[in-house]
């Protein structure tokens, strides 16, 4: 599982890849627990009207709504920026959230993950081999603390990739190996608007063919030799 990824730093990616107004300021490239960034909900139309889509602000790493301080929130959102969707339906930290079809979509460039195979951890970058944004499937949920002012909250829902031809080869030796649920593009708006039974049903390995891996260079790799 990841827990580094990369957001979008084009304003008209989020036209083009989502049909969604892009945020004022792009925020920070590099996105880590806590952080502040950006997910995708829809937006209910009146009458006849088809439901539309809304980008907005929220912290990655989930504060479930049942958490009794802010401090607690703290703790908990560096562990909650993955859900496993085997479990997210069950588990007490998430089960709220996908019971109450608190689904979105997380807008990336790319997400990291570690090679282990050399003995040591080599991080690398995994995007679309087209270039082209991700729609990440996640979940969010709304915390409000004594203060009054609302937190909203996401976490990237996975899936287990033991067998994927590619992300089973990331990640520390003996551990199940887990991808973000990446959505086609066809299935976006089904995602956000799709019933409850249904929602398992996107719950997919994307293909590996359509996936970049790149290890990311170390500066100090390429200090020349001799030098110190």
């Amino acid at each position: 599982m990841s827990t580094h990824y990369e957001s979008l730093q084009q304003a008209a990616a989020y036209r083009d890849a989502f049909n969604v107004e892009p945020p004022a300021a792009l925020g920070e490239r590099h996105m880590w627990p806590r952080k502040p960034g950006f997910c995708i909900r829809p937006v209910a139309g009146e009458g006849d009207v088809p439901p539309t889509r809304e980008l907005l602000p929220a912290q990655w790493g989930l504060v479930p709504h049942w958490v009794k301080s802010a401090s607690d929130g703290k703790l908990r959102a560096p562990k909650l920026v993955n859900a496993r969707s085997e479990t997210a339906s069950t588990t007490q930290n998430f089960r709220d959230a996908w019971l109450q079809n608190q689904r979105c979509i997380v807008p990336m460039q790319a997400f990291y993950v570690d090679d282990w195979r050399s003995g040591k951890a080599v991080p690398t970058r995994i995007s679309r081999i087209d270039g082209k944004p991700m729609g990440v499937a996640g979940l969010w949920a709304s915390w409000t603390g004594p203060d009054g002012v609302p937190l909203l909250s996401y976490t990237l829902l996975t899936i287990n990739a033991n067998n994927h031809a590619l992300m089973r080869r990331y990640g520390p030796e003996g551990n199940d190996r887990h991808m973000p649920v990446i959505l086609n593009e066809g299935a976006v708006d089904a995602w956000l608007t799709v019933r409850i039974e249904k929602a398992k049903e996107f719950m997919r390995q994307y293909p590996a063919n359509w996936l970049a891996a790149n290890p990311v260079e170390d500066k100090a790799d390429k200090v020349p030799q001799g030098l110190f």
